[in-house]
């Protein structure tokens, strides 16, 4: 326990020590900060007393003296980034002149709209006909006897509703598994190679071979490995952490953006889920990286050794990528894919997420997960002590085999 207490601190304190992953980290930190203290900050810009902006007008007219005022309330109402006016000559001629952006000739049931260039983001037309919708409405109401006060009532009314989930929220959890998925994706991809880059530095300098013999391979293996983890993850809590302090900070300035608030509303029992899926999946991975690290001679070699690896977990980033975009996650290969080491920290959480998921297939993934990481840490370790006294050729996969039944 000394010796892998040893390794475990040297290992992490060259992380802590390294510039780049501090300088990383702070980086991304104060990205972060930034950007969600932005609306504060442009608040504190803004000068309280600030001169009116000049707004283009809109003309407006009508064929009916009684119905131009209405119109024009009505419009002034729907368009508050525009000046009204009421046109005193031809519209055209004045936007010809550039006395006037629009305009437009209605009457209750036909309109006339008048535009220099029509833009292809010029919404001003429909706008114009939802207005003249509820004056055509409101007048047939009134027309018909319905009192005034009726009539408003009605045209205002507003039909409100909930749904009511007795399973999951699709559309909320949607967002917090494709996170979790490319930033596991992402984590292990980086710190599984530098695992396996910093096995194979330290064998082409012959320092395993003192190592190896001082040390148990075990402890070599899950100390190293574990420092990786206790870095990246700190990284990443580091990260992230800072994200939900400074949208605590400054949470009431993010009122209304509904994207943000739901980022930061994830339930409790779903990043348990997340939390527990992503640990185990990191150091499972990071034990097969290390593994291969130790079977090359020189860290050129690392990331064709690491293909294999690669291009298995690529294929699981996809399939659980196009699952989520279609919206099956209970498809059969996401099914499979739950149940087996390697593919069910995306696969079952993303079930989870997506989807509504027995508690006795999660505890059997979650078993059959803790169980793989400890057997892949454990033949690992012994790869480890084989493949670090190995120089040359990379061995294949049968030599290596039997060397490993010698051992």
């Amino acid at each position: 326990m000394k010796k892998f207490k040893t390794i475990l601190s040297f290992e992490l304190s060259s992380f802590l020590k390294n510039r780049v992953f501090v300088g990383v980290t702070l980086f991304f930190v104060v990205a972060i900060a930034i950007a969600l203290s932005f609306p504060r900050i442009s608040a504190l810009f803004k000068s309280e007393e600030r001169a009116p902006e000049n707004r283009p007008v809109m003309l407006y007219s009508s064929s009916d003296p009684e119905l131009s005022p209405v119109l024009g309330g009505a419009l002034q109402a729907a368009f508050d980034g525009y000046e009204l006016k009421s046109a005193e000559g031809d519209i055209s001629d004045a936007i010809r002149a550039g006395t006037a952006e629009c305009g437009v000739e209605a009457s209750l049931t036909e309109y006339k709209y008048y535009v220099e260039n029509v833009s292809m983001h010029d919404s001003n037309e429909a706008v114009i006909r939802g207005v003249l919708t509820e004056l055509y409405r409101a007048y047939a109401f009134t027309e018909a006897g319905v009192p005034a006060g009726a009539v408003s009532e009605i045209l205002t009314r507003e039909i409100t509703g909930e749904t009511l989930s007795i399973g999951e929220d699709k559309t909320m959890n949607f967002l917090y598994t494709y996170i979790m998925v490319i930033v596991l994706y992402m984590v292990i991809m980086l710190y599984g190679q530098l695992v396996a880059a910093g096995v194979a530095a330290e064998k082409s300098n012959r320092a395993m071979e003192l190592l190896i013999t001082s040390s148990s391979p075990i402890s070599m293996m899950f100390g190293k490995v574990l420092a990786c983890g206790i870095a990246g993850l700190g990284q990443i809590a580091a990260i992230f952490g800072s994200a939900v302090v400074f949208y605590g900070v400054n949470k009431s300035y993010w009122t209304g953006s509904e994207l943000i608030e739901s980022l930061f509303a994830i339930p409790a029992s779903l990043l348990v889920y997340m939390l527990l899926f992503f640990v185990l999946g990191f150091f499972l991975y990071a034990f097969l990286y290390g593994a291969v690290g130790s079977t090359v001679s020189k860290t050129e070699d690392v990331g064709t050794a690491s293909m294999p690896i690669n291009m298995a977990f690529i294929v699981v980033y996809m399939v659980v990528l196009v699952s989520l975009s279609t919206g099956s996650v209970d498809n059969v290969p996401m099914k499979i894919l739950s149940f087996f080491p390697l593919t069910s920290p995306m696969a079952m959480f993303a079930r989870i997420a997506m989807s509504t998921v027995p508690f006795w297939e999660i505890a059997v993934s979650i078993g059959l997960l803790v169980a793989g990481v400890a057997m892949i840490g454990v033949l690992a370790a012994k790869i480890y002590r084989v493949g670090v006294l190995m120089y040359g050729t990379r061995p294949k996969l049968p030599e290596l085999l039997k060397a490993l039944r010698k051992a």
